[in-house]
């Protein structure tokens, strides 16, 4: 054991900072606010945040915590069921702490990814009292060395009052080279990022520390936790295949060629199964510039599609949480890990005109589109990334099957119930019934094209009924009837079924 903590953790002035994983968790106190490392379910701080869980069953106290992403169940889950968290941010996933925040148990800051670390800067959240940080190896000149996310530590690290290292000894030592740690200057102050290429390495392998902020190391061997792998069904299928087809002719028209432009995907079915479809594809030679490498990206690297993927963190599957080692050894030349408020900064999205394709809860007959709240008013997850994409990519993309609980709900709707990407920003929307290219429309042309090539049949009468209606009696750019424009949702709420004649 200590020959292994030597070879982990190479700097003399970490070393004798070792403490118990019991000590550290009793330096939290009530009302504190924790930064802790982790974006989805990779890279977050395990043993620490499982032990102060427990804590937690046993005493009465709250944190407010900060982190990159959603966390998993032994984070978010069992943390909110101890009654352990009084604010949260930026992101979540879990459907035990989403249930608190739609009661107001907890409060929820719902952020674009690559803002948190501003609001820092700024004065405008904090100060941390706890950066905890999972790291694989601690090096001769003191760099932490993140694992399978990188996320918001680095900020966390340089914002705290104090900081926790856990040093994970299960984790692939393969991480160590993977990541580039460039943190900029305020702004104001700040010079351009220095990226005009993807594979561009502009920072450091690891996170600097002041030794001095460095409170205590603990040492644990938990593995990774593996993501949910999202199979794609047949609506989901049909809805990569119209994708794909819009993309395809965009190289037949001159706008793209067959490497493209970088790429960044949400994560889910529709997601994966783009990414499959594209191993099929006339593309090749193309770059992933995106939130998350997923088990997909790997598939398309070992196809020769894909040539060079970053991100700011993983999401695997078992399968592939098993090989990540060989994996990393094999493919270190071709991916990189960077700080989420590098990944998703605006400057980078909009220099380097990544194509971003994101899923939407809903869109409305001119393109405004939900990715967040149900019925206006119950958070699901957060807008996470995609704003950050949608409004500075090259090209911005989301999909949506066209209904929902069984042709219950249509995904297509007069106007959105909450507006998160506003149709100025928004430039492609597919369904399985076709696609919509709302570049170089007008609003009454979107409206015209969203509702017959988008929207499923059933709904289609009616989305026509109401938009001649709000022609004649509104009119306007946008027309729509104030009285009647969430009609359908209020019926739903009322029968179940947004088919206005049940």
């Amino acid at each position: 054991m200590e020959k292994d903590l030597q070879e982990t953790i190479r700097n003399e002035d970490f070393l004798h900072k070792v403490v118990p994983v019991e000590e550290a968790i009793t330096w939290i106190e009530d009302g504190m606010i924790l930064g802790v490392s982790g974006f989805t379910l990779f890279g977050e701080p395990k043993l620490f945040l499982q032990k102060l869980a427990e804590r937690g069953e046993q005493e009465d106290f709250k944190i407010d915590l900060y982190t990159g992403a959603s966390m998993s169940e032994s984070a978010d889950g069992t943390m909110v069921e101890n009654d352990l968290i009084r604010y949260r941010l930026p992101y979540q996933g879990n459907p035990i702490l989403r249930k608190q925040i739609n009661l107001g148990s907890v409060s929820y800051i719902d952020q674009h990814l690559s803002q948190t670390s501003e609001t820092l800067r700024q004065g405008v959240i904090g100060p941390i009292d706890y950066a905890v940080i999972e790291a694989t190896a601690i090096t001769e000149d003191g760099l932490i060395i993140p694992s399978g996310s990188v996320g918001n530590s680095p900020i966390f690290i340089e914002h705290a009052e104090n900081v926790i290292v856990e040093v994970n000894l299960n984790l692939p030592k393969e991480y160590e080279g993977l990541h580039d740690i460039y943190i900029p200057n305020a702004q104001g102050k700040r010079s351009p990022i220095p990226i005009t290429d993807a594979s561009d390495r502009i920072g450091d392998i690891g996170i600097r520390v002041d030794p001095d902020k460095v409170k205590g190391i603990i040492i644990s061997n938990k593995n990774d936790s593996p993501s949910p792998l999202f199979e794609p069904n047949e609506t989901t299928q049909i809805i990569a295949n119209n994708l794909l087809t819009f993309l395809e002719e965009e190289v037949k028209s001159g706008r793209l060629t067959e490497e493209l432009a970088p790429i960044q995907s949400g994560v889910g079915s529709v997601a994966n199964a783009v990414l499959n479809g594209m191993k099929h594809s006339q593309f090749r030679n193309v770059v992933v510039a995106s939130e998350v490498i997923q088990d997909g990206i790997f598939d398309l690297i070992e196809a020769g599609v894909v040539k060079f993927a970053y991100a700011t963190a993983f999401s695997l599957s078992d399968k592939r949480v098993a090989s990540l080692k060989s994996d990393l050894a094999k493919h270190c030349n071709k991916i990189m890990l960077r700080p989420q408020e590098i990944s998703n900064h605006p400057e980078v999205i909009r220099r380097l005109g990544i194509i971003a394709f994101n899923t939407a809860i809903e869109a409305d007959i001119y393109g405004n589109v939900n990715s967040t709240h149900i019925n206006g008013t119950h958070m699901m997850n957060g807008i996470g990334g995609s704003g950050d994409f949608t409004r500075n990519s090259r090209i911005s993309i989301f999909v949506t099957p066209s209904t929902a609980k069984d042709g219950r709900i249509s995904t297509i709707v007069p106007f959105v119930s909450h507006v998160d990407h506003t149709n100025h920003d928004v430039d492609v929307i597919v369904t399985e019934n076709g696609y919509v290219d709302m570049r170089g429309l007008a609003p009454r042309e979107i409206a015209e094209q969203l509702i017959e090539n988008c929207m499923h049949p059933q709904y289609r009468e009616q989305a026509w009924s109401y938009f001649e209606e709000a022609k004649k009696k509104s009119g306007g750019n946008t027309p729509h009837i104030l009285q009647k424009a969430h009609a359908w949702h209020l019926h739903f709420q009322k029968n179940g079924t947004m088919l206005l004649n049940k």
